[in-house]
């Protein structure tokens, strides 16, 4: 591992709330220093690792406005089973729940599934990729990205697979933002940078081409929730 002189490693990792344990993992990754912006994304967002991680994806406040939104165009009841794809710290899993429904959800973060089971005891959670979702078709009457579209290399695909595990007249509810927030508080670099941002129109398309219908996309001031159905 090498460090680049013209990055102050420490005050990166601050600004995004790392301490010495971070910037030691980043030592310890023996990556050189090229790869330091994909390493910080994978640690925060793509695939969050760590003390703070833990902190960040199991707090309430977390992406609240993202769930609220979520689970208001969902409207869960009893009868639902819902699939929550990337679900982090699980929070989303645990609200499902509290709404009566059942609740499953994928990582491909180990960390994060450890705490998920710890947040939403009551709902499974399994180990997989968004690219290829490890369930039957059909098994769901909802699915939810939180969060999640923005980083995926193949959304379509993604999306694809979403469709096939949902039951005829599944729902899916996904919750990104636009290229408004790029660079923002909410899209931070290097985040930003190797994340992928859509207008609605854009974000449309990608739904119609998994061969979603009754496809909406609403922009709430660059917070976009889109819904369709199987």
């Amino acid at each position: 591992m090498s460090d680049d002189p013209t990055i102050d490693y420490a005050e990166v990792l601050r600004d995004f709330g790392l301490g010495k344990g971070d910037r030691r993992a980043w030592e310890e990754s023996g990556l050189p220093a090229e790869a330091f912006a994909d390493w910080l994304t994978d640690r925060v967002a793509r695939r969050p690792t760590g003390r703070r991680a833990r902190e960040v994806y199991g707090d309430d406040n977390t992406h609240d406005f993202a769930r609220r939104a979520i689970l208001s165009a969902l409207a869960l009841s009893r009868e639902d089973h819902l699939l929550d794809v990337g679900c982090g710290g699980g929070l989303l899993l645990r609200d499902a729940l509290a709404a009566g429904a059942t609740a499953t959800g994928v990582d491909h973060s180990e960390e994060m599934i450890r705490l998920a089971r710890e947040r939403a005891p009551g709902a499974e959670v399994v180990l997989g990729t968004a690219d290829e979702l490890p369930f039957p078709g059909g098994s769901f009457s909802a699915v939810t990205l939180s969060i999640v579209l923005m980083f995926l290399a193949d959304p379509v695909r993604a999306l694809g697979e979403c469709r096939r595990v949902l039951a005829p007249e599944g729902r899916l509810a996904a919750y990104t933002s636009s290229p408004a927030l790029r660079g923002s508080p909410a899209a931070p670099e290097p985040v930003a940078s190797r994340a992928n941002f859509y207008e609605d129109d854009e974000l449309t398309a990608l739904a119609r081409d998994a061969r979603f219908s009754q496809v909406f996309v609403a922009n709430d001031g660059g917070g976009q929730l889109l819904t369709a159905v199987r």
